[in-house]
């Protein structure tokens, strides 16, 4: 389906981390809006600091796939370390936010070794000014985290964007 919601692993089969479900609704995701997810994710290694995510984010023009700039954090950006990130967002020592925290899904590096699952729950997606590059539209996403060069997961998502 074109312009639907869709994710694979694109990783190595030998990678640790594998996204096993994943579905989110509205499609196309309404913003501002409500989201509903439910994912589950495992993991047969730990994963610690520092954990670099490389994010290519492409946008469909026509037939063609641009891919966006890394604009104020936002786009196909590389973060070197999304653990400090995280602890930026949410400091050390308090509890993580929900739903995370009643479903025990850990918001701060080390990720211990596991299975997580994330029942679908409700996320309230603000009006937020998003740049004008970033609205309506048809997105696919490469997210690659890795440590010390060791690729841990990568995913590919495709979704549209309505606002």
């Amino acid at each position: 389906q074109v312009g639907g919601f869709a994710w694979e692993n694109c990783g190595d089969s030998r990678n640790p981390v594998v996204l096993q479900s994943l579905s989110v609704a509205p499609d196309p995701i309404s913003i501002p809006g409500s989201l509903r997810v439910s994912a589950a994710v495992s993991s047969s290694k730990t994963m610690a600091s520092p954990l670099k995510v490389v994010l290519v984010v492409e946008k469909a023009l026509g037939d063609l796939w641009i891919q966006l700039p890394c604009i104020d954090q936002l786009g196909s950006c590389t973060y070197d370390d999304i653990c400090t990130i995280l602890d930026n967002i949410i400091p050390p020592g308090t509890p993580c936010p929900e739903p995370l925290l009643t479903y025990g899904i850990p918001c701060h590096c080390p990720f211990k070794a596991g299975s997580y699952s994330l029942p679908a729950s409700d996320f309230v997606l603000p009006d937020v000014e998003l740049p004008a590059w970033m609205t309506n539209g048809n997105y696919r996403v490469r997210v690659a985290v890795s440590n010390g060069g060791e690729e841990l997961a990568c995913v590919k998502l495709a979704f549209s964007l309505q606002s």
